[in-house]
């Protein structure tokens, strides 16, 4: 029994429900049973589907049952662009057995569940498990059954693979002659067992907390390639050594420039580590060695360079010998400084005078020398406003006054950096070298991703230093990732696309970069250029998710459940269309 549609010449056609059948002489034939014309068509179409062996759905609420719902899109875009960059291949490599592609999935899994809600190793294997699902990551990948051991091991398996992988990364992005990019931060444990955790200088502010620290290797882009993790005691300088030991044996890249800040590229580390190397550098001077070069505002730095420039190339072949110094004046810098020095000092003499009342008043305990000098330490130390201030303190007297010779000597090189190179002129020019080393920020802006904004490496939940080592790769190659996405998906976030082209206007590279014209028209319409609203890169992520992956049931066939995808909106297509990704395919 068939539907067939017969043309009626100029009248509508037939709608026709017709038969196959044998007349006497075993010929075939049909016979019309039904005329179905005056039907409506989509009565027309669910009877074609019913007689190809579907099943008819009613309009009524228990005629068709969502049994479950689970966002993916996020899952889509994340995984689609793990398999996109073939980091899942790298990470497997030419392990072929079913122990390390199981460990290969789950690694996968742990990275995407980073990206899209940072959680504990236990609250993974809950949010993956089929029975605690919290989203299509455990489907998609076919993970089955999770235990929490088998996280652990992944871990495990991953660690012990760290060195190939990032050998490939580098391979990938490295190259004889780059410019890469080095910086160290830290993060700090809530326990005590961890034989890596360690008091040190804290960069979140918790001196009271043991830490670790971790230096991160990123191309001029911004993309890590590598990572490694110290004792949280270990100094700033002291990470540099294993990183070029890394980088020429391990990367084999015989030819690179290592941009670093001041406090990590010192002169102890050029004359120790890189210049044996063989390696060029771009890093800053420290205040210290600014302030030798403008003695007396002599040779080499003049500061009456500066009336109508703000970048300068001079040398100084006794302190740096077969270097290139480039000394910048940023003029919003020195505003800027200037005030909060001002602040500074301003909020140092009132706590000041509040000790001197104390000191004057009857019967106070600020009355012996010692006791007046612990008060006053305590507020000089805690602005670092020491050397700008003449105390005398005696028994029941205290009086203070600005330094006004040394303000006015520190106030001279406000805004004054100086960026010190091996790089030759010809291979380098002063402009550039100025945004290489502005370009540090961009592995500031991982650190900060890494730690507070979507990954959050904190809590670091493990004992061991292996697994700490673990967590911390994790957090990185997820990364790798959320840089990817944060490329393909900037149209659609508050992204500067024309940044380049912004750059190029700038009469200087020392000033700051104006936003394009492009990236104040999002920011002001909060629409992107094809009319698509744009947000944050979580909130977009968020978005994604709600195209959910939904399993259906037909009562009439409830052992054949089958899975609908609700319908991606106008943003997720744009999205999608932007990572060149068929969410439905991604697996």
């Amino acid at each position: 029994m068939f539907i067939e549609t017969v043309p009626n010449r100029s009248s509508p056609p037939a709608v026709l429900l017709r038969e196959s059948y044998r007349d006497e002489q075993g010929r075939a034939q049909k016979r019309t049973l039904a005329n179905l014309t005056k039907l409506p068509s989509d009565v027309i179409g669910a009877l074609k589907a019913f007689l190809k062996g579907g099943t008819v759905i009613g309009t009524g609420p228990d005629d068709l049952e969502i049994e479950r719902s689970l966002p993916h899109g996020h899952v889509a875009a994340a995984l689609g662009i793990v398999r996109k960059i073939a980091l899942d291949r790298l990470i497997l490599s030419t392990a072929k057995d079913a122990a390390a592609r199981r460990h290969c999935d789950l690694v996968v899994a742990m990275m995407v569940d980073r990206l899209i809600a940072p959680r504990s190793k236990l609250g993974f294997v809950r949010a993956v498990d089929q029975e605690t699902a919290i989203s299509s990551l455990g489907s998609v990948l076919d993970l089955g059954k999770v235990k929490e051991r088998e996280a652990y091991e992944a871990l495990d398996w991953l660690v012990e693979r760290q060195s190939r992988i990032e050998i490939g990364l580098a391979r990938r992005h490295l190259m004889d002659g780059v410019l890469v990019l080095y910086d160290v931060s830290s993060s700090y444990f809530e326990g005590r067992c961890c034989p890596l955790a360690r008091y040190g200088h804290s960069r979140d502010h918790r001196g009271d907390r043991p830490q670790i620290v971790y230096g991160l290797l990123c191309t001029r882009e911004g993309l890590p390639v590598a990572v490694e993790v110290f004792d949280g005691n270990t100094a700033d300088p002291s990470t540099l050594r294993s990183q070029i030991e890394k980088l020429k044996d391990r990367f084999a890249i015989s030819r690179l420039v290592l941009v670093g800040d001041r406090g990590m590229i010192t002169s102890a580390r050029i004359r120790d580590d890189l210049r044996p190397a063989g390696l060029d550098w771009i890093t800053c001077l420290r205040a210290p060695a600014i302030q030798a070069l403008a003695a007396q505002n002599g040779p080499p730095l003049q500061l009456s360079l500066f009336d109508d420039r703000d970048l300068a190339e001079i040398s100084a072949p006794d302190l740096f010998p077969g270097e290139r110094l480039i000394v910048c004046r940023n003029r919003e810098l020195a505003v800027e400084r200037a005030r909060k020095r001002e602040d500074l000092l301003a909020a140092t003499e009132r706590e000041l005078a509040r000790i001197q009342v104390q000191v004057r008043r009857k019967g106070s305990r600020l009355r012996g020398t010692a006791e007046i000098g612990i008060a006053v330490g305590a507020v000089l130390d805690s602005r670092k406003m020491a050397k700008h201030f003449t105390v005398d303190i005696r028994d029941g007297h205290l009086s203070f006054q600005r330094r006004v010779d040394r303000i006015d000597e520190e106030a001279r090189l406000d805004g004054i950096y100086v960026i010190r190179t091996s790089i030759p002129a010809e291979h380098l020019d002063a402009h550039e070298t100025v945004q290489v080393y502005k370009d540090l920020s961009r592995v500031e802006r991982a650190f900060r991703s890494m730690k507070t904004v979507d990954l959050e490496i904190r809590p670091i939940r493990h004992w061991t230093a292996q697994r700490v080592r673990a967590h911390v790769f994790l957090c990185m190659l997820a990364y790798h990732v959320e840089w990817h996405l944060r490329q393909a998906l900037a149209p659609l976030l508050f992204h500067d696309t024309d940044l380049d082209a912004a750059r190029a206007e700038r009469t200087s590279p020392v000033v700051k970069t104006e936003p394009s014209e492009a990236v104040k028209a999002k920011k002001a319409t909060k629409r992107s250029a094809d009319g698509h609203r744009i947000m944050s890169f979580d909130g977009l992520i968020a978005h994604l998710g709600t195209l959910a992956q939904n399993t259906m049931r037909v009562p009439l066939r409830s052992k054949h459940p089958f899975t609908l995808h609700s319908k991606p909106t106008a943003l997720q297509e744009a999205a999608f269309k932007l990572l060149d990704l068929d969410p439905l395919r991604v697996h």
